[in-house]
């Protein structure tokens, strides 16, 4: 049964998606197929959750639907690089870094939006590089190739989640009488139309090698793609918004465990103190405005 609680709603949602990152290293497929199968199942399984709920699908104007278009687009460009950083420095740091996202809104809030810089963001930044550069060492020339690409991708998630939360606002904003599940369903099924563009034009096939693995990919859209944000995205109208941010952050703190109790992370003491900076560093960078 699902909670009855917004909040408890959030945490469960939260909790979900952090097993994402380990789904990702768990299914023997190339990181474009994983998130292809993530978006194609997922946007099948919500496209089911709307034909037997009867949720009316209204129309939108062509505004919301150049941004859902754009919004599937940014996902599915988000999910290629997310799963090659997975892959070369481990789901903890992958996705730590895909949550740098809140640092790029709050500037785009400030330079497009006319929003005031606060402090807590002028704080937060640096605090992030500083926790990034306990995690991974500050002689960025000694990291091996892989592990400095999958820097640079978890980078680049982040730039392409920000854009993706942006483009989604905005398509909200469109066509606010819209379903949530049903706007999520158009931009799972665009992102997979498009990874799967990509993976042919990266000569990628798009297989999969047994039942383990068909196992694997529908538990991960299950989880992460559906009930997951669908649980998230139910609650939030409902929980304050200065317990949202705090809540959200316990999906990198699990990222990062799951990372250490399965994959068996190396994790000092150097490491625990520099996560422990970067994800303080999130919880100030997002939080609302007063």
């Amino acid at each position: 049964m699902i909670p009855a609680s917004p909040t408890l709603r959030l945490l469960c949602g939260a909790a979900l998606i952090s097993f994402a990152p380990v789904f990702v290293r768990l299914t023997p497929v190339s990181p474009t197929e994983s998130a292809f199968y993530r978006t194609l199942f997922g946007g099948l399984m919500l496209a089911a959750w709307v034909i037997l709920r009867r949720t009316p699908v209204e129309r939108r104007s062509g505004a919301a639907l150049l941004a859902l278009l754009a919004a599937g687009v940014l996902f599915s460009a988000d999910l290629a690089v997310w799963h090659r950083s997975i892959w070369y420095v481990g789901p903890g740091l992958a996705t730590l870094l895909g949550n740098f996202q809140v640092f790029l809104l709050a500037v785009v809030g400030i330079v497009f939006f006319g929003e005031k810089a606060r402090w807590e963001l002028m704080v937060a930044i640096p605090m992030a590089v500083l926790g990034l550069g306990l995690i991974v060492g500050f002689e960025w020339q000694s990291l091996d190739a892989d592990y400095r690409w999958g820097i640079v991708f978890g980078l680049l998630t982040a730039v392409f989640y920000a854009a993706y939360i942006l483009a989604l606002r905005r398509a909200r904003a469109a066509s606010p009488a819209g379903s949530i599940v049903s706007d999520l369903m158009i931009v799972s099924l665009v992102s997979a139309a498009f990874l799967f563009a990509g993976a042919g034009l990266g000569g990628e096939p798009v297989s999969i090698p047994d039942a383990r693995s068909a196992g694997l990919l529908a538990a991960y859209a299950l989880v992460a793609q559906v009930v997951g944000w669908l649980l998230i995205s139910g609650s939030l109208p409902h929980v304050p918004a200065s317990r949202v941010g705090l809540i959200l952050l316990l999906q990198p703190i699990l990222a990062f465990l799951w990372d250490v109790l399965i994959f068996s992370r190396a994790f000092g003491p150097r490491e625990i103190a520099g996560a422990t900076l970067a994800i303080a560093a999130i919880g100030l960078g997002s939080r609302p405005r007063r």
